[in-house]
Parts: C-alpha cells; structure tokens; sequence
C-alpha cells in the first residue's frame, strides 16, 4: 500500500493555515537558488510556516521578512561555503559516503538546505541532474545520512519518533504534534498549540 505522505503528515500537524501562502515568493525564491523545491515541501510551508515542531525542527516561510526561507538558505549555504572539506575521515566525508563529485551549496547541483533544527541539525535536499531529488542529512556533528524519500515522507518519519538524520536521533513526542507558531515582530510571542490526537 502507497501511503500518501503529504496528507498523512498534515492529519498529524492539524487544518493548513495557509497564513503567508504566495506563489509569487516561490516563484522568485526558485528563480535565485535555481532549482524549484519539491511540491509537497512547497504545500508543508505554506500550510504552517513560519512554525517549529515538536520544539526543534523549523519550517520558514519565502513570503516573510522574518523567519525568512530565502535568507535561512543563504546563511546556511555561507555557513557551510566555509567548512574545509580536505581534512575529513573518510567515514565522515559525504563526498565518499554518498558518491558525491564534490560539494557545493546552494547551487543547481549542489546542496540545498531546507529544515534545520535548533539541535544542530540540517536537512539538505540534493537535487542532481538526471536523478530524482534526495535528501541528505547531518546531525550537527559531523554524521551524515542519506533519505531516499519525499520531503513529506521524511517529515512524516520524522514526527513519528524514527532516526531521521542518522542513527539515534529520533525525537519522539507521544501525543498531538507540539505546534509553536513563530512571532512575526518583536512584541509578538510565540504561539503554541496541539495538532489533532493520533493515537501514539
């Protein structure tokens, strides 16, 4: 049986808000980074974001000035621009563990972060030429893991307590999915509420 994962992790986080949904932030959003992000991450931010999860993963928004998807991308991708890659164990080298030629952020070919957490870590989606999108994660200390999986799928994965950016990181929350709606100026404060029960 094919589980639609789009519409399973949105009976887990609850009704869409859709509170700054605006094609036109896609659109210019894609047209810097290159590449079009995947459709069913593209439905997962506009239904909730700009929010965290569960108390540490986040979902930006391209449509807000703060919580800002597009500046998340560019601070990241600078961020990771930076590290040297020469001096890696070979366990700990992506380019090895996954066949990667070389690895660049940010760029058509390259690494592009979408979620983070405030754990230290990034999921990065890989969008090669000739390939269906992947996802490749690291866990804030230097492991990586591969997901072969849709973004939804992985959020899905992620919600239900399995090791979604490598072994032994699973953040298990029994009950409702833990939703903080991020304030949008600085007198506002966050806003938290429960998703819907789902029985775990």
């Amino acid at each position: 049986m094919i589980t639609n994962y789009l519409a399973a992790a949105m009976a887990m986080l609850g009704p869409a808000q859709n509170r700054f949904a605006d094609p036109a932030a896609w659109d210019r959003l894609h047209a810097e980074l290159g590449i079009r992000l995947p459709s069913d991450y593209q439905a997962l931010v506009d239904a909730y974001a700009p929010i965290q999860l569960n108390g540490h993963l986040y979902l930006h928004h391209p449509a807000t000035e703060r919580w800002n998807l597009g500046q998340d991308i560019r601070d990241t991708v600078r961020a990771w621009s930076d590290v040297s890659w020469d001096d890696l164990d070979p366990d700990e080298d992506p380019r090895l563990l996954f066949g990667l030629t070389e690895l660049r952020f940010g760029t058509r070919n390259g690494l592009c972060p979408i979620v983070s957490t405030d754990r230290g870590e990034t999921v990065f989606l890989v969008a090669e030429e000739n390939t269906a999108p992947w996802l490749l994660t690291e866990d804030g200390e230097g492991g990586w893991a591969r997901y072969d999986m849709s973004f939804a799928e992985w959020l899905y994965r992620y919600l239900i307590g399995e090791d979604m950016v490598g072994p032994n990181t699973s953040t298990f929350f029994p009950g409702p999915v833990q939703l903080r709606r991020l304030p949008m100026t600085a007198g506002e404060r966050p806003e938290p509420w429960s998703g819907p029960d789902r029985g775990m």
